[in-house]
């Protein structure tokens, strides 16, 4: 994973240090990790009204705390850190992974826990959160980001790798914050094919949804090739989706992100329907074949009588093959509208990234034309709902 971490700006930071061994030792990872800029070097535990001054001459927006020389004092002054300045962050510093001093200090307001020999892998992970919350643009959003849902007809269309590869094609194209998340909460497979190992999934952010922030988000989404991931959790969760939980979610996430990408269901799914209904855009996958053309037309149709708004729902052809006998033209006679893109059947492109786990890139077919659908979405992402959803939403209150 640290492999793939984004180059970045480095982090602004003030060093509080008494150990001098242990700030050595830290010091010394910074030219491999390239995370931090060190203002200044404090040897000693400042008196608040000192800290105070530094603070607002040097404007860090990291204080690292030496946790070990004087743990009391240490945890009073991440406390008075915290009171101080709400964008400036208190990163704990320790000769060992203690773990009662890690429950004080996250207690007391510290967001991440670092301690010696300062694994570089644990570094940089804990750098990449860092980026994220000490940003400012991701603290005070002009506007609400954009909130795109990719579903399918059929069960197996490849609507989970087409969302996938867009949130990446997105982030390649823009270099915006985007967050991928994996909305089928008994068959997900997002974690599976990026590999991912992650403690929180989206059953975590419904749960918890009153209190997410940038803070929050930066727990429970993991970061895969520089986008946010909040995958499906890991043991099929069975009971039925809040309605109002899912839309808070999606309005949180919109106030941190410029691009959320939904990978829902099978569009029949209340799931599906009640997400779709948050987004401004919406994609539906469909494959060539006859089973999941006939269901392709149903979904449009049942799309219509709910109110969808014939504009904001697309439909996209997977796994077309040139010799099939079924053209975009007779499809789009079956469906009643027009096909907004159709992605080639790229058996070994896409073989190989799910094998390596990694995004599909621009090097073929499959790849293009998915970063031809982002691209188009890129100059044509309009405004989220108009407050007339509110009688869609109601609608789907009793599917």
């Amino acid at each position: 994973m640290s492999l793939l971490l984004q180059n970045g700006p480095e982090i602004t930071a003030l060093l509080i240090a008494p150990d001098r061994e242990l700030a050595q030792k830290f010091l010394e990872t910074i030219p491999q990790t390239r995370g931090f800029q060190i203002l200044a070097d404090l040897k000693n535990y400042p008196p608040h009204q000192t800290l105070e001054i530094r603070a607002r001459q040097l404007k860090p927006q990291v204080v690292l705390l030496d946790l070990a020389s004087d743990p009391a004092t240490a945890v009073e002054l991440v406390r008075y850190i915290a009171s101080l300045n709400a964008s400036m962050q208190v990163v704990g510093l320790h000769s060992y992974n203690d773990s009662q001093a890690i429950l004080q200090s996250l207690r007391a307001g510290a967001v991440e826990f670092l301690y010696a020999p300062f694994d570089l892998s644990t570094q940089r992970d804990a750098i990449s959160r860092l980026r994220r919350l000490v940003v400012p643009e991701n603290l005070h959003r002009a506007e609400a980001g954009h909130a795109i849902a990719f579903s399918s007809s059929k069960p197996g269309s490849g609507a989970s790798t087409v969302a996938t590869q867009t949130a990446f094609s997105l982030h390649r194209l823009t270099g915006k914050k985007i967050l991928l998340v994996d909305c089928d909460l008994t068959g997900g497979t997002i974690g599976f094919y990026l590999k991912l190992s992650h403690n929180y999934s989206l059953v975590d952010a419904l749960q918890h949804v009153e209190h997410l922030d940038a803070t929050l988000w930066n727990s429970l989404a993991v970061n895969y090739g520089g986008v946010d991931i909040l995958p499906a959790p890991a043991i099929p969760f069975a009971d039925p989706v809040d309605g109002a939980r899912l839309r808070m979610l999606v309005e949180q996430a919109r106030r941190i992100y410029d691009w959320v990408i939904l990978d829902l269901p099978t569009v029949f799914s209340p799931t599906s329907l009640m997400a779709t209904a948050e987004c401004e855009r919406a994609f539906l996958v469909s494959t060539a074949d006859l089973p999941s053309l006939h269901l392709t037309r149903k979904a449009l149709n049942m799309l219509n009588q709910l109110g969808f708004p014939q504009e904001r729902f697309h439909v996209l052809v997977n796994r077309l093959d040139r010799r099939e006998e079924i053209g975009i033209g007779d499809m789009e006679k079956l469906f009643g509208c027009s096909v907004h893109a159709s992605l080639p059947n790229d058996y070994f492109a896409l073989h190989r990234v799910v094998t390596l786990g990694q995004p599909l890139g621009t090097e073929n077919d499959l790849g293009r034309a998915i970063e031809n659908v982002a691209q188009r979405l890129c100059g044509a992402s309009g405004r989220p709902p108009s407050p007339g959803t509110r009688e869609l939403r109601a609608a789907l209150s009793q599917v």
